[in-house]
């Protein structure tokens, strides 16, 4: 995994910097988005994989795949991953990309799972104090989960802050056991 991240990154970085540029953050995310979704089709991934076909007919097929939902820069960019034979890491791309573009955006996707269904007004309150803790805006999801017992867990990129009964009584388990 660590190998396809250390590929993937120069090729989201060289994506980001060309959406600032242009002032395309979101045309490149759906760009990217589409690509990484067609590249995930066990049809498509066969083809990418096919070592009879050359890097140019590779691309075209993908390409036409893609249709007319891509820019001229989306295409030479499929182009040039399909020359260094990296179609493959369009997923991780894609979501080095959204992280890139998050943090420029300061915003976080946030992913609340607590045992009970809560109401709007306390995922609210929850959005409102996670913003101000981790200064962006924040993009909430939640789910349920009943084996938390009570409580939540709360994941915001890498940070996870588990305040949920279960968590508690592993915890403790934990502790008695040493």
């Amino acid at each position: 995994m660590a190998e396809t991240t250390t590929l993937a990154r120069p090729y989201a970085k060289a994506a980001f910097e060309v959406a600032l540029q242009d002032s395309s953050l979101d045309q490149w995310s759906q760009t990217l988005g589409l690509a990484a979704a067609i590249t995930s089709q066990e049809s498509v991934a066969s083809v990418l994989k096919d070592p009879s076909l050359s890097s140019e007919q590779i691309a075209e097929s993908f390409l036409a795949v893609c249709g007319d939902d891509l820019s001229d820069k989306g295409r030479n960019f499929i182009r040039l991953l399909a020359e260094n034979k990296r179609l493959v890491l369009l997923p991780e791309v894609s979501a080095l990309y959204e992280i890139l573009k998050a943090n420029q955006e300061r915003s976080v996707e946030v992913e609340i799972t607590t045992a009970f269904e809560i109401s709007s007004y306390i995922a609210k309150k929850l959005a409102d104090s996670l913003k101000s803790r981790l200064e962006r805006e924040i993009n909430l999801a939640t789910t349920v989960d009943q084996s938390l017992l009570g409580g939540a867990v709360i994941r915001a990129g890498d940070t996870v802050i588990d305040s949920s009964v279960r968590g508690k009584l592993s915890k403790l388990a934990e502790t008695m056991n040493s």
